[in-house]
């Protein structure tokens, strides 16, 4: 049987990093992408071939049509398509919105919603040839329930949300699961702001008693893009018992 190829962007640190490597641990090929940590994702890439399988590395911004296609591009010449997309590249944005610029409202909906259109739309054609597929969508619990401070944040994780609930039904007849995982407060640098009374408040509020990890964020992300082949279009949080 032919070695799977997998897509992770935003796959220099924290959650993207770790699905990029459970996905190399299973033996995929595995193609990741950062739009500026170059030095960080090139030692991603030396990690997944620690693990005996090929590694496409790509810098480029996802939001971006043109850099997509010259990555599909790549991914095409060396792998020949895709079996899994995890659309996990984006911002958060911290303040109210009242003091929030168009150009970051507009910054904000470029790298967390233009950028999973832009996957989707490049990685579909592959899979409905070859009649089977997954998309994973990286979201966010805020997607669900909104956050104060970050309503702009919220917003695009709603979107992909949504998106995700109708891509499913678009794509169901094509043998195409699409699902995304709704995250808490995981451990990763996006959190690492916050003061420790702060992160300790927080804590107290997460029924679990702690913040995830991005292996778990993993696991799960694994099991989408190969177990199931019945559920789809489900917006599946990993929260805690937070929310």
């Amino acid at each position: 049987m032919s070695r799977k190829t997998v897509l992770v962007t935003g796959a220099s640190r924290g959650i993207g990093k770790a699905i990029a490597i459970k996905f190399a641990r299973k033996g995929y090929n595995v193609v990741i992408s950062c739009i500026r940590n170059e030095d960080r994702l090139m030692q991603t890439k030396k990690e997944i071939e620690n693990y005996q399988v090929p590694c496409l590395a790509y810098m480029g911004d996802m939001g971006d049509m043109d850099c997509c296609k010259e990555l599909f591009a790549k991914i095409k010449k060396q792998f020949g398509g895709i079996d899994v997309l995890v659309n996990n590249a984006g911002v958060s944005y911290i303040g109210l919105l009242q003091d929030m610029s168009s150009e970051d409202w507009d910054k904000i909906l470029h790298m967390n919603l233009t950028s999973v259109f832009n996957c989707c739309k490049l990685a579909i054609p592959y899979m409905v040839h070859q009649k089977q597929g997954k998309i994973i969508n990286i979201s966010s619990v805020w997607g669900v329930a909104g956050a104060s401070c970050e309503a702009a944040y919220s917003a695009t994780k709603g979107g992909i949300n949504a998106l995700t609930r109708a891509l499913a039904k678009e794509l169901g007849p094509s043998n195409i699961q699409v699902n995304a995982i709704a995250c808490g407060a995981i451990d990763t640098e996006m959190n690492q702001w916050m003061e420790e009374d702060e992160l300790i408040a927080l804590v107290d509020e997460i029924p679990a008693g702690r913040l995830g990890k991005a292996e778990e964020v993993a696991d799960l992300a694994y099991h989408l893009g190969y177990k199931e082949s019945y559920l789809t279009g489900q917006i599946i949080g990993l929260d805690g018992g937070w929310i």
